[in-house]
């Protein structure tokens, strides 16, 4: 596969995948249409890169469809200068389309997960859900996947007013969802159905029923 063909292939996705399904933010689009996604897919899966379906790593993580990646970061209304806490940053995609955009990244990966190898991103080596405490406050949390619930150890770590953008696990659908903290309290609203990884270390404790 040629470097040409991957351009085609990423002005295809943004034509096809992203104008035409909500993702109407243009500094998203621009970030998307310039950074390069093949280099952060398995070389042995780079035909997929721009295939709208997860594309498995070796970690036994997955990447999210582009899609998936367009939508959290609109509705995480990124802007220059934000500190954005970013959960599951597996081999860094989001992490270089946030940079793009001007954001001061902290990417949170598992031990032993995929490589991140992006300029000027800080990344953190750790449970997914304890976050990265010593970069704190954060302007803006972005989970790169879905999640049964948004801990409280992350919520502690944002700012008064900061925006989250994550998916939430319902009944075993996947959903979109964004909001944000006011008080020390998340607020999130659900905005579409759209089918997105699960991320390990993020499961609902179970509460006692009468």
């Amino acid at each position: 596969m040629t470097e040409q063909n991957f351009s085609s292939m990423r002005t295809a996705m943004v034509e096809s995948q992203l104008r035409t399904s909500d993702v109407d933010d243009q500094r998203v689009i621009a970030a998307m249409a310039h950074v390069a996604r093949e280099d952060f897919v398995p070389a042995e899966r780079r035909a997929m890169t721009y295939v709208d379906r997860p594309i498995p790593l070796s970690s036994g993580r997955s990447l999210n469809p582009p899609l998936v990646t367009g939508r959290l970061l609109k509705e995480a209304q990124i802007a220059r200068g934000d500190k954005v806490l970013l959960i599951g940053g597996a081999t860094g995609y989001s992490a270089a389309l946030l940079a793009s955009m001007g954001a001061q990244v902290t990417a949170v990966e598992e031990e032993g997960g995929p490589e991140i190898a992006v300029p000027g991103v800080t990344v953190v080596r750790g449970a997914l859900n304890a976050g990265a405490p010593a970069g704190a406050p954060y302007d803006v949390l972005l989970i790169e996947g879905a999640v049964e619930e948004v801990p409280a150890a992350l919520v502690e770590q944002l700012a008064d007013g900061a925006r989250v953008s994550t998916g939430i696990v319902e009944r075993g659908v996947t959903r979109l969802c964004s909001g944000r903290v006011v008080a020390g309290a998340l607020g999130l609203a659900s905005l579409a159905d759209l089918e997105m990884v699960v991320l390990p270390g993020f499961a609902a404790p179970e509460r006692f029923v009468f």
